[in-house]
């Protein structure tokens, strides 16, 4: 029996070697676990820190988060951090590819920071419950008038208690090789805020991460961090071509850095 319990142990190497389909799945099981148990060890902490639902609490999540990269081989090359020194309620856009972003998003995060998701992310368990305690916003994006009124209610919140708060503007996860159109809420957001907003761009994952392929290895993301667009003065009547410039200067550059990591990386072993 003894013998038995060894084979598995001795399939996981020689599959994680020999089988790109086994290491995809592998990671992607693995990440959503241990995502999982970090949560679950880093609720009580937020409760005994903030006493509940509290921006604060993302100082601790960031902490508990930064190191599952080195896990999955990933590393970051991050520019712009200038650009992040910027007083004050501030609105982040950038682009979205996968789950893997949070990775690079709590890479980054500023203090007084949180996030706009989608509301189906609060049943997610344990991360669900985590991301309620760290003031995540969450918006029904079936419901346009709802996802209105809580972004009315967010800047307000952002005004109130100096926050500052994380977009994905184009509202779904991406990996076609460009950017999706953006939409407007971000934008509507900063506006009425009157906050500046900046953007922040994720390199390509294409040269380690292919969902439809099933493939997972290791890999560069270089993060982009583009100077602030201002919004002091502008009105509804602005928000298209605000956020036509936005995707301008985030498409330049996403087009970019990808270029130049895929050449950088060349072909890399799971």
């Amino acid at each position: 029996m003894d013998v038995l319990w060894m084979i598995p142990l001795l399939l996981i190497p020689l599959l994680m070697w020999t089988s790109s389909t086994f290491v995809f799945y592998f990671k992607k099981c693995f990440y959503v676990a241990w995502m999982m148990c970090l949560a679950l060890i880093t609720i009580p902490l937020c409760i005994l820190k903030s006493g509940g639902r509290d921006v604060e609490n993302m100082r601790i999540i960031r902490f508990m988060v930064r190191h599952v990269k080195y896990f999955l081989g990933l590393r970051f090359e991050v520019s712009g951090w200038e650009h992040l020194q910027t007083e004050g309620p501030y609105v982040i856009i950038s682009n979205h590819q996968s789950s893997l972003d949070v990775l690079g998003l709590m890479e980054i995060l500023p203090d007084r920071c949180t996030m706009i998701a989608k509301k189906e992310l609060v049943y997610a368990g344990t991360v669900g419950l985590i991301c309620w305690l760290g003031g995540i916003v969450f918006i029904n994006r079936k419901k346009t008038s709802d996802a209105k009124s809580v972004m009315a209610g967010a800047a307000k919140t952002m005004l109130d208690d100096q926050i500052r708060l994380w977009v994905f503007p184009e509202g779904t996860r991406n990996q076609k090789g460009d950017l999706l159109p953006f939409k407007k809420g971000a934008f509507h957001l900063a506006v009425q805020a009157q906050v500046p907003i900046i953007p922040v761009v994720f390199s390509s994952y294409s040269n380690f991460y292919l969902r439809k392929e099933k493939q997972f290895k290791s890999g560069t993301i270089r993060l982009k961090i583009l100077p602030k667009i201002e919004t002091k003065g502008m009105t509804t009547d602005d928000i298209s071509s605000l956020s036509d410039k936005s995707f301008n200067v985030m498409r330049s550059a996403y087009l970019s850095i990808s270029d130049s990591v895929t050449q950088s990386n060349g072909p890399s072993r799971h």
